[in-house]
């Protein structure tokens, strides 16, 4: 009886080591990289998805908090302008 209590450990040991190398062979093959391309090319696409729709949102909050500051009669202050080389309406450069 123990024999066939080894007998059967020692089969489904061996099934199972046999199943997971065929897993990792089938990786290998011409399908299996396919496969495995596809599924990052498309997490990609889905993280660049979301990185879009979260600068979309970002510049929507942006644009309300501008047009809110305008209708409330407060002048915007843009923090971005000494980056840029364009000279913005109001300076001294865009009064010459």
């Amino acid at each position: 009886m123990k024999r066939l209590l080894w007998l059967g450990v020692g089969l489904a040991v061996g099934a199972l080591v046999v199943r997971k190398l065929n897993q990792k062979a089938n990786e290998f093959t011409p399908t299996g990289i396919a496969t495995s391309l596809s599924e990052s090319a498309g997490g990609l696409v889905e993280s660049l998805r979301s990185f879009v729709e979260d600068v979309r949102d970002g510049m929507a909050e942006r644009e309300q908090q501008i047009h809110e500051a305008f209708a409330a009669g407060e002048l915007y202050e843009d923090k971005f302008a000494d980056l840029r080389d364009d000279a913005q309406p109001g300076s001294q450069e865009g009064n010459r």
